[in-house]
């Protein structure tokens, strides 16, 4: 079982195209479970932003994993799979792992270095984890990802490049406004990038803002993170946005529905000869694009703001942060050889238990009179051999797997060639019988030492 990505972003696909793969969040759990039944997944997750939808799922092939899965996303898009292709991009295995370390620490963002992406991959994670189509794999990637995504933000100043879309969206917006201190905003959308256009904004030392969305309440809420700073605010529907888009100089949109919310029919006449600037940062879009095309109104979208960033050379930036990434990445591979091994490792020293069991029992039958002392000495020093003799080469092997690569020995078939081991049921012959304390663990990964102690 091998981890496959596969995915569409702002390198390789045009906006449009991204619009129709995006799921909704209330549709999320259903896409993943549709996902998860796919041909050869046994565990996915979905990672969905307003620039890349993403899929990380566990498969049992390469081939068969990308074909149920590419079929999936391109179903869900009401596409054929053969238009996807060329804005597509896949990874498998241990690239798959570095794309999403890479991904998680902002290095593969629209405006690299960016804060925001962490807490989306934290929240397909959550989100996946509540649909019950994560297992072990996909959990042991993640944890790996947020704390290389933490390194990075900790260690690096890649943060300051940058902290969301949103950031560099209001940029391009006082290039229209000038200065956005003093003026009057409207946020249309409440979720997590209205909260972060709200932080933006009070930044700028926005005079008053607006808060429209479907929900009031949600909007009541985004607008108390202005009035404790005492900023005037008030929260709307949006049937209310034909009156309060009359006195605003800047409106951000950011509510993921799936259809446009401001069209040019509910835009008011602008007599300000500094007139308006709107910021779509939807995706799917919220503001139709004939928006742009109104006297007095520009449009910044996200079109723009990758324009603007692809100008901004980052490269010093990043390359500390990318030394993060790959430290972690051969962290991780290098665990998940290791653990790979371990069933087997497991399988043996159970193997070799039984056979100690199976030789004191014959012990007992020729010896009936052996006293209660001598067989425990006896048991004791036999067992105290067998460890001796397996803790060598089960460490060892823990050790070369780890230091390996994808392509090199299979020291855990190895082992079960040699020692006729069960290669289809080695966890199974792992599983105790009874509760593990310490030293059962400790043996169970062939890390006990065979004095009695641990040698990690």
């Amino acid at each position: 079982m091998s981890v496959l990505a596969v995915g569409l972003s702002h390198r390789t696909a045009e906006l449009r195209t991204l619009e129709r793969v995006t799921v909704p969040q209330d549709e999320v759990p259903k896409a993943l479970h549709e996902l998860q039944n796919a041909q050869d997944v046994s565990e996915v997750m979905l990672v969905s932003t307003c620039n890349r939808v993403e899929i990380y799922a566990v498969v049992e092939s390469f081939h068969g994993g990308l074909s149920g899965v590419s079929s999936v996303l391109a179903r869900m898009a009401g596409v054929d799979v053969a238009s996807l292709y060329d804005s597509m991009y896949v990874h498998y295995a241990g690239a798959a792992a570095e794309h999403l370390f890479s991904v998680a620490c902002g290095l593969d963002s629209m405006v690299v270095g960016e804060t925001q992406i962490l807490g989306q991959v934290r929240a397909a994670y959550a989100a996946a984890r509540e649909a019950g189509t994560v297992g072990s794999t996909l959990h042991d990637l993640i944890q790996s990802t947020l704390r290389a995504g933490k390194r990075v933000h900790s260690e690096t100043e890649l943060g300051a490049l940058g902290a969301s879309v949103v950031s560099e969206a209001l940029e391009a917006a006082v290039d229209g406004t000038g200065a956005l201190a003093g003026r009057s905003a409207v946020i249309i959308g409440a979720g997590s990038m209205g909260a972060l256009a709200a932080a933006q904004l009070r930044e700028y030392g926005i005079a008053d803002v607006t808060v429209a969305n479907r929900s009031v309440d949600n909007a009541t809420r985004l607008v108390s993170s202005f009035t404790e700073h005492g900023i005037p605010s008030r929260a709307v529907g949006l049937g209310e946005l034909p009156d309060i888009l009359a006195g605003a100089d800047l409106v951000v949109c950011c509510t993921g529905a799936q259809d446009t919310v401001l069209t040019a029919d509910v835009l008011p006449e602008r007599t300000r000869e500094d007139g308006l600037v709107i910021c779509d940062l939807g995706l799917p879009r919220d503001v139709e694009p004939a928006v742009g095309d109104v006297a007095g109104v520009r449009l910044v979208d996200l079109e723009t703001v990758r324009h603007q960033v692809d100008e901004h050379s980052v490269r010093a930036h990043t390359e500390h942060a990318a030394e993060i990434v790959r430290a972690e990445v051969r962290e991780y591979l290098a665990g998940q050889r290791s653990a790979a091994v371990t069933p087997t490792v497991t399988a043996l020293r159970r193997q070799a238990s039984e056979v100690v069991d199976a030789e004191l029992l014959r012990l007992d039958r020729r010896l009936p009179g052996m006293d209660e002392q001598t067989r425990d000495e006896v048991t004791r020093t036999v067992r105290r051999v067998v460890d001796k003799l397996l803790h060598a080469p089960t460490v060892r092997v823990k050790q070369l797997a780890s230091e390996g690569t994808e392509s090199s020995t299979d020291y855990a078939g190895a082992l079960r060639e040699l020692f006729g081991l069960d290669p289809a049921t080695p966890a199974t012959l792992s599983r105790p019988s009874r509760p593990l304390g310490e030293h059962d663990r400790a043996e169970q990964d062939g890390t006990a030492d065979p004095e009695g102690g641990s040698a990690r």
